[in-house]
């Protein structure tokens, strides 16, 4: 045992005189403190066995062990006896302690040293390699879950003539909270596009968005045409009613928002989710946009000529009260125009120095007349990356672009 080192904890001056002697013997090196000084001690404990006098009580010697568990030290903890104290020693034996009693005979001390020291690394080996199969269990839950969500996200975006769609979509995490979902109503004469944002990040988001967007679109998908007259309290029309070519495309996308909004509002309120929700129904053939904003970040609406338009919130986040009123926006999208949906993970992207992208920066790149769908993700892609300068990504990223053809 020469170059051995021990620390004996006690809080008498000569708790065991004859196992000193025999460590000291055997060239160990021995140092004593008390219970109160060995919790002062800085940094990390540098002795291979600690001895620890069973007469501090159970609470006590536990505390010990925590407190060289938390310092990541590697010293086997033995328990001993001070004077004839056998049933405090037994109350710390019985607490899961090893420990040594006299004689302390050099053999018998080394050999209990030797195996208790032998079955700590074999404990530690063995949580340890629990530890690994529980971290490649979660590994593998996890692309399991990245993988079905990926089933929830289009394959790809549908077509029209003159038209061109464009979508980006960046987890945080393996699991996201944002989606984005573009897919035919009305047998094929309209288009429905969503870009969505479900509070918090990781599964929890993740198991959310997958409900969301099935309501959404299993929603619209099943619901018949509308008509203004057949408007609904918590849906108005802004302005004036609405031109016969948007009224088609208005029953799904009410009856879709609607019917999620009662959902969620009235069977998940205590889990605390909601989403930030634009759904736009667009009409390819003439350009008309029908869309409701629920609290969702504005898209930006690029003109032909230079200028752009924010679609501002029409109603408050999806899934926040039963009774919530949304008000139904409508545009057009004119030969030339670009409409750019993205979530707030891109207006706040932070550099190293934590500073946010913003609204401004984004409208700059967005606000490039005449920029294709595909080119405009890609240049909000670039800038992006060169502002964020490798800094952490801290929330998902899901952009999605609409662009009319200048020419059919």
């Amino acid at each position: 045992m020469s170059g051995t080192t021990a620390l004996l904890v006690a809080d008498s001056e000569d708790p065991a005189p004859e196992l000193e002697r025999v460590l000291r013997a055997e060239d160990i090196g021995l140092t004593k403190v008390s219970a109160a000084g060995f919790a002062e001690r800085p940094g990390r404990l540098d002795a291979d066995v600690l001895l620890v006098s069973a007469s501090l009580g159970l609470q006590r010697v536990a505390l010990i062990a925590q407190q060289v568990a938390v310092a990541g030290a590697s010293a086997t903890l033995l328990v001993f006896p001070e004077g004839e104290d056998f049933q405090a020693l037994e109350a710390c034996a019985r607490g899961g302690f090893d420990f040594v009693v006299p004689p302390y005979l050099p053999g018998l001390l080394r050999s209990r040293m030797t195996s208790c020291w032998e079955r700590w690394q074999l404990t530690m080996t063995v949580e340890e390699m629990a530890a690994a199969a529980s971290v490649r269990e979660y590994e593998r839950d996890l692309s399991i879950a990245r993988e079905i969500q990926s089933g929830f996200l289009p394959q790809e975006l549908p077509s029209a003539p003159g038209w061109e769609f464009a979508s980006r979509f960046r987890p945080a995490r393996q699991v996201a909270g944002d989606f984005y979902d573009g897919f035919e109503l009305v047998n094929g004469r309209r288009l429905g596009f969503v870009v969505a944002d479900v509070c918090d990040k990781g599964i929890g988001a993740a198991l959310f968005m997958a409900l969301i967007r099935t309501l959404l679109r299993h929603t619209a998908e099943h619901t018949g045409t509308w008509s203004p007259v057949d408007a609904v309290p918590e849906v108005a029309p802004a302005g004036a009613a609405l031109p016969p070519l948007l009224s088609l495309g208005a029953g799904p996308l009410i009856q879709a928002v609607l019917g999620t909004n009662r959902y969620m509002a009235r069977n998940h309120l205590r889990q605390g989710y909601f989403a930030t929700v634009f759904f736009g129904v667009l009409d390819p053939a003439s350009g008309a946009l029908l869309y409701i904003n629920g609290g969702h970040n504005p898209p930006v609406l690029v003109r032909a000529n230079g200028g752009h338009e924010l679609l501002t919130p029409t109603g408050p986040a999806v899934g926040m009260m039963p009774g919530s009123a949304y008000t139904l926006g409508h545009t057009s999208l004119q030969r030339g125009d670009t409409l750019f949906l993205y979530t707030d993970g891109v207006v706040e992207a932070r550099d190293r120095a934590g500073a946010l992208f913003g609204m401004d920066r984004m409208t700059a790149v967005a606000g490039r007349a005449g920029t294709a769908a595909e080119k405009l993700l890609l240049e909000m892609e670039d800038t992006l990356s060169r502002f964020v300068s490798g800094a952490e990504q801290s929330d998902d990223i899901t952009m999605l672009a609409l662009h009319r053809r200048s020419r059919p």
